[in-house]
């Protein structure tokens, strides 16, 4: 009988994040085989990510999301905020659950609709009226709140906004570094009839989604273009986190090393 016993062998997970039917690009061929975490349970961003060819764990946040708005000079910094929030609230806690077996990479997203479009692109229900703050719009409260949002935005332009931050390992302290990216899209809505408005709040599809439509989905007829990325109305703005990845790739030594 030995007096020693050999510590057991830790088996970790085979992480395999890339579809085959991705892009050979330097982004998602350095994904090959790593840890990669999508820290929010939104089955669009999910889906959008698949389509390009990523497929990450699931592990949502439980950051909650109450900033305060007022803290921010500028609207557009707020769901950046947000999205750091989950990204190193997640990082932090599966690092300590299983430091064995720590991410290579977590993403998080946070995305807004804010009202009144910035100077230069005012829509004809607000050209003879000066261009207030812009009002941040998140998920509605209930119908009655989603159909005041479709009320403030029928036949305007607003913007919608993600912000993307992402966390990964590097050797100094705390042990992660944090990127973010913002996307911003211009979605101009048309004028719609009262009546179509309260049909659509009454499918409750737009509950659950910033400003209180899914373009995707039956709130496409109340919206007459978009400007920008459609995949960033829908949740998450993949071309340019994409090519966020391949510029980090090049420009930060850490990022995603072996």
């Amino acid at each position: 009988m030995s007096f020693f016993s050999s510590k057991p062998k830790v088996e970790l997970p085979d992480h395999n994040c890339v579809l085959p039917h991705a892009l050979k690009i330097p982004a998602l061929e350095k994904l090959v085989g790593k840890r990669v975490v999508l820290a929010s349970n939104s089955p669009r961003r999910k889906e959008i990510l698949k389509t390009f060819g990523l497929e990450p764990e699931v592990i949502p946040s439980t950051f909650e999301e109450t900033l305060p708005l007022g803290g921010f000079s500028d609207p557009h910094e707020y769901p950046v905020a947000t999205a750091t929030h989950k990204a190193v609230e997640v990082y932090e806690r599966l690092v300590t659950e299983n430091p064995d077996d720590a991410p290579d990479l977590v993403i998080a997203a946070d995305t807004v609709v804010l009202t009144h479009p910035p100077e230069g692109l005012k829509s004809m229900r607000f050209s003879d009226e000066p261009v207030g703050p812009q009002d941040l719009l998140e998920k509605p409260r209930d119908k009655e709140d989603n159909l005041r949002m479709l009320l403030d935005l029928n036949g305007a332009i607003c913007e919608v906004v993600t912000g993307v931050s992402i966390a990964f390992p590097v050797l100094e302290a705390p042990g992660y570094k944090i990127k973010s990216i913002e996307e911003r899209t211009k979605v101009y809505f048309a004028q719609n009839e009262e009546s179509l408005l309260k049909a659509y709040v009454e499918s409750g599809e737009g509950i659950d989604r910033a400003g209180g439509f899914a373009v995707q989905g039956l709130g496409g007829m109340l919206i007459s273009k978009v400007d920008g990325d459609y995949h960033n109305v829908v949740g998450f703005p993949a071309a340019s986190f994409f090519k966020f990845l391949d510029m980090l790739i090049e420009e930060e030594v850490d990022f995603l090393s072996d």
